[in-house]
Formats: C-alpha cells, structure tokens, sequence
C-alpha cells in the first residue's frame, strides 16, 4: 500500500479556535496543528488552554494560548490582535465557544441561564465576527470563519433544548447573512451544526458512555456519536481552499439524527 504524505493545507496559516479548552474545540486545534496551521487557541479558563497549546506543539504545531471571554467585545479585539502580534495574520477563525443549559422547559426555563446563553452563543459569535472580519478584510488573502451551531434549532428540536436551539438557530441565520455581506471583503463565512458528538455536552445527567451507546443506537440513524475528529474534518474543509466556492452554508453533522 502506498503511503501518503501528511496534509499541509494550512501552513504558514493563522487559525483561532475560541472555546480551544476542551471537547470539539480542542480537538479542532489538533486537526488544524496537524496540518501545518499556527493556532491560536481562546477561553476562559488558562489551565486547559495551556494544555490544548502544549498538544498543538506536541503536534509540530505553533501554539499561542489566550485567555479571552466571548461576550465582551474588548476581549474579542485584543485576541485578534495577540493572534496578529504574534504570527503575522489571522488566516481562519472557529468560533466554537458555548454553553449548554438544559433540562428545563420554556415556562420554567430561569432567565439567567437564558440570558447566559444568548451572551455565550449568540452575542459572543457576534462579536467574534466583527473583529475577526474587521481584520481578515484588510488581508490580500481575506480569511474564512467556521462558527459551530447546532443540529437543534434550525435543524430539529427536543425536550428542555428549547432555549438552546435558538441561540444556535440565531448562530445559522447570523452567518448565512454575515456570509452574504462580507464575501465581497475576501471573508468566506460558513458554519457547522454538530448532533451529539463525542464531548461531555452529549452525556444526560448520570449517563455513562455505555448508556449513551445504547440511547444513541435507538435513536439515532447512525446509531453512535460522531467523533470529535469527524465534525473538526468538516470544520477543517469549510476552512480550507477546498471549499473556495462554499459560502453561507451550513453543514450538519449529526448521524441522520435531523434527516
């Protein structure tokens, strides 16, 4: 069999992954490391960010670690800056960052955990794509912005998931208009809508994975949870030079769970 070389299509590229802590933004980082991308990796939390940059240079990869809350829009512009500061451009942004409260349904959701969720998923990509666009359209290259919806809201619903699937519904309606509007500034803009995914986000309260492999195989067409590697793939080729001509789109990622 013949051996393939490794993929390279980012080097000498800058991608930021807000939310690069933990889960699918970790594993985003990784994916974008391991072909050939400096990453700039952004959350709230400095320890697990530090071990996401220590992964990326295990990878062979260049790693800068900023600690950064999405809801405030100076820590939005001074991440963009530290990427720039620090390597040149800002080629590619993910805008992953989320939080998920659930369980509750919408008589009695509590307005704190709705307004947590509005600042996190909605107003943080907002944010994010103003002073991500705001750099990338100075470029000769432009850039391209991956933000991470969900398969629930714009694609299916589900008990006590109400609130949540519409932060994530606003964050597919927020990109196919600001796709639409900044494509002429050299910005592809796209987003993908992971279903349960290999994170703790898709556990229940108390399930272990052996009772999320049985729920997953009688409910969803796939019959598992797609892995972290399978949804930063998709991440990866709406980033690339691959998908040159894809703007505005949403691709799901769920299994056939929305289907």
């Amino acid at each position: 069999m013949t051996a393939h070389a490794p993929r390279a299509r980012f080097a000498g590229r800058t991608a930021l992954v807000t939310g690069g802590g933990s889960g699918l933004g970790r594993a985003i980082a990784l994916a974008f490391a391991t072909e050939g991308a400096n990453v700039v990796v952004a959350g709230r939390t400095e320890g697990t960010l530090k071990e996401t940059a220590d992964l990326v240079e295990a990878a062979g990869g260049k790693a800068l670690a900023v600690t950064a809350d999405v809801s405030r829009s100076a820590d939005l512009a001074a991440l963009v800056a530290a990427a720039v500061d620090r390597f040149g451009s800002l080629d590619v942004a993910v805008n992953n960052a989320g939080v998920l409260r659930a369980g509750q349904p919408v008589a009695d959701l509590p307005e704190e955990d709705w307004r947590t969720m509005l600042d996190i998923n909605v107003t943080g990509v907002l944010l994010a794509l103003q002073a991500e666009v705001r750099q990338m359209r100075t470029q000769p290259s432009g850039g391209a912005i991956v933000n991470i919806g969900s398969n629930l809201g714009a694609h299916t619903s589900a008990p006590g998931l109400a609130a949540y699937g519409a932060t994530k519904a606003a964050v597919s309606a927020l990109s196919r208009a600001a796709a639409a509007e900044h494509i002429r500034d050299g910005v592809r803009i796209n987003t993908v809508s992971p279903g349960s995914s290999d994170t703790s986000m898709s556990f229940r309260p108390g399930e272990t994975e052996a009772g999320r492999a049985a729920r997953m195989k009688e409910t969803t067409p796939l019959g598992r949870v797609s892995s972290t590697e399978e949804v930063a793939a998709a991440v990866l080729y709406l980033a690339s030079d691959e998908s040159g001509s894809v703007v505005g789109t949403d691709l799901v990622i769920d299994g056939g769970a929305s289907a």
